[in-house]
């Protein structure tokens, strides 16, 4: 698993601080309990994971950016936060005149509504 990391990963948390690192035994190695999620989706170069920890009872998102080679260059970890990927555009006319969109592609579905939110631009 190691050899899929980027040297320098970028690593990225929020949650509550006692579910820091929820991810990193197992992409470590030091973790003989996998994650498993209920949920995966890619959106090109990045990849999203859901699933519930019955054992630690959180709602995770986790994602996932990687190269053309594969390799994994930055996680995001969300514990008991739900979370709203938005494509981010922008379009511009015949006048020179720029206008932004921002269209949302997929929203955490195993949280409730008690947990706060964040949105990821993709």
């Amino acid at each position: 698993m190691q050899r899929l990391l980027a040297p320098d990963l970028e690593w990225w948390f929020h949650g509550p601080p006692c579910h820091r690192h929820h991810l990193v035994p197992l992409l470590t190695g030091s973790s003989s309990k996998p994650l498993v999620p209920d949920l995966v989706v890619g959106f090109g170069s990045v990849t999203i994971a859901e699933g519930f920890d019955e054992s630690n009872l959180v709602w995770w998102v986790h994602a996932w950016t990687t190269t053309d080679e594969g390799i994994i260059t930055e996680v995001r970890e969300y514990v008991n936060t739900s979370v709203t990927v938005t494509k981010l555009g922008l379009h511009v006319n015949n006048d020179d005149v720029v206008s932004a969109t921002c269209q949302s592609v997929w929203q955490s579905k195993l949280c409730d509504e008690s947990v706060p939110g964040l949105i990821l631009a993709i």
